[in-house]
């Protein structure tokens, strides 16, 4: 019969190894940070640029799946809930985009 230490390090492994562990970790960050965060105190108003960054480090975020990091993100750098229109992105950075490009 297993042991309870080795119900635990089966169900750890498991948990990391679908992946499920890592997300766990962050939504508990960010559940701690939304209950620590206070609503009283005004963010600093973004800057166009950072704006920009932060939107970038946003999409990118999201395109690893790093939701929780980015909820975080969005909270804590008072960056608008709905993110700006790709669009909008590839015109203020002067970008040009190939097929390849846009599905990233």
């Amino acid at each position: 019969m297993a042991t309870i230490a080795e119900l635990k390090a089966v169900l750890k492994d498991t948990l990391e190894k679908r992946g499920t562990l890592g997300q766990i970790k962050a939504r508990i960050r960010a559940e701690v940070f939304n209950a620590l965060d206070d609503q009283s105190e005004p963010r600093p108003v973004l800057s166009h640029e950072n704006l920009l960054i932060n939107e970038l480090i946003r999409e990118y975020l999201e395109f690893n799946k790093y939701k929780y990091t980015a909820s975080v993100l969005t909270a804590e750098s008072g960056q608008p809930e709905v993110p700006l229109d790709r669009e909008f992105i590839v015109n203020e950075l002067n970008l040009v985009e190939d097929h390849s490009s846009r599905s990233v």
